[in-house]
């Protein structure tokens, strides 16, 4: 299809890295979600157009939410160059950190390295097999002598880092409240399994805010890196795999990819239920996980990109018993196409159905339980980690108040994460575990920044 602009043109796609942490930013006129597949390959690049390809929906009015990375926007030039910043000691880094998970468990977490013998990568020469990373959340029996895993391994933590023109002396990335291979708590019985996609060019650690505490509520969350797609992904070794996506690729391809590599994750899942270790480098396992994973109850959820990616799999996965999209548009075929189990939107406070019709469409085609929810004062990248790290390090980058709220919206973030926390394990809660709230029910006094959208 051809190329689009959108009708607001006084907005500004300035450079972007596509990472939910990602620390840079743009100073434009104004943010919209970032859905569009990437133009370019290798490294971040400047934004200078719109997604290819559009939804097919005849009704479709409004323009696409289409900046080229899933990432807080960076600026042509840094608000400080990095030649002009003094380096601080290792001792004096500013530590950033994620707010603790509210659920009763201790969370641990590992890291498998799966390789798809059946598919070749489409993002690299030759016949090399695809290949992803992903990592487990789960609630852990004990997490005593168990190390805190970082937000990302140190290589690809590096290579993020320089892309924001930042240093380990400036900046020290997360510890999560994940343990690494702490015991699966085995006395919950066997888990629901939650799987989770970033924004394009994004990694898996992008929502980990969330991730974490759907595992410290009693959920096995997978969270998987598109290899190729994302900007730097490290495998064993320290090996870090970057964006390679070819220049004009249509998301609706990009969707596809990940739904190929969600179905692919969730057979290893089988197989881990069934006492096999699939990861290629035979790495250990935590104590009690085969018998955790629960294959009868699976559900997915995405941010950006990530979210668009749920419906996509859904359609091509039926084990994917429930799919929530974090204000995330949808590409290609799907949205067109019946979907008879439950889905939640859920969007910031400037998109929903109103102004997206690949939301209209979907909407009209979801047969089973949905909702369509709005984060009053939220805006795109509220959903992901920049939501908590982004106003942490913004003295560091010199940003003010009235930037932060431009880029994140009004809402406080970390009232923005207990909102999302809580509403999204209501929605899991409810069709995973049959466990009714009220939440769901309509507008609740408790969280009155929550519009059901009718």
């Amino acid at each position: 299809m051809k190329h689009r602009r959108p009708r607001n043109r006084h907005r500004v796609i300035a450079r972007a890295v596509g990472t939910a942490g990602t620390l840079a930013i743009a100073l434009g006129a104004g943010m919209t979600p970032a859905m569009a597949a990437g133009k370019t390959a290798g490294k971040p690049t400047t934004a200078t157009g719109f997604s290819p390809d559009q939804p097919d929906q005849p009704d479709r009015d409004d323009a696409p939410w289409a900046p080229q990375h899933d990432g807080v926007p960076q600026q042509h030039k840094a608000v400080r160059p990095p030649e002009a910043v003094t380096p601080r000691a290792a001792t004096s880094a500013l530590q950033l950190s994620l707010p603790a998970p509210t659920g009763r468990y201790g969370v641990g977490t590992f890291s498998l390295h799966l390789v798809d013998k059946s598919r070749t990568d489409p993002y690299v020469p030759g016949n090399r097999p695809r290949e992803v990373m992903v990592s487990f959340w789960y609630p852990a029996a004990s997490t005593r002598g168990h190390y805190e895993a970082p937000w990302m391994p140190s290589a690809s933590g590096a290579h993020f880092l320089a892309s924001q023109g930042l240093t380990p002396q400036q900046v020290t990335l997360p510890r999560t409240a994940g343990h690494v291979l702490a015991p699966v708590d085995t006395k919950l019985g066997k888990l629901p399994v939650l799987l989770y996609s970033a924004g394009l060019h994004g990694d898996r650690a992008g929502s980990t805010a969330l991730v974490e505490d759907l595992a410290s509520r009693g959920y096995l969350v997978v969270t998987v890196d598109h290899t190729h797609d994302a900007n730097e992904v490290q495998f064993p070794g320290g090996r870090v795999e970057g964006n390679t996506m070819p220049a004009g690729a249509h998301s609706s391809d990009t969707l596809n990819v990940r739904a190929a590599d969600i179905r692919f994750v969730i057979n290893q899942l089988g197989a881990i239920s069934k006492g096999h270790n699939p990861d290629v480098d035979h790495a250990r396992l935590p104590t009690g996980l085969s018998h955790a994973v629960d294959m009868s109850r699976i559900g997915m959820f995405g941010w950006s990109l990530g979210g668009g990616a749920v419906d996509t799999s859904m359609q091509l996965d039926h084990r994917i018993a429930a799919g929530a999209d974090l204000d995330g548009q949808f590409f290609g075929s799907a949205p067109g196409r019946n979907l008879d189990r439950p889905f939640l939107l859920f969007s910031s406070g400037t998109h929903n159905r109103n102004n997206d019709g690949s939301w209209r469409t979907l909407w009209s085609h979801l047969k089973g339980d949905r909702f369509d929810l709005q984060l009053q004062g939220s805006a795109h990248l509220s959903f992901g980690d920049t939501e908590a790290m982004l106003p942490q390090e913004a003295s560091l980058r010199g940003i003010s108040p009235a930037q932060l709220q431009q880029i994140l919206g009004t809402i406080d973030p970390n009232r923005a994460i207990a909102i999302q926390r809580v509403y999204l394990a209501a929605f899991f809660d409810k069709e995973l575990r049959h466990q009714h709230s009220t939440l769901l029910d309509g507008p609740d006094k408790k969280y009155p920044e929550i519009s059901f959208v009718r």
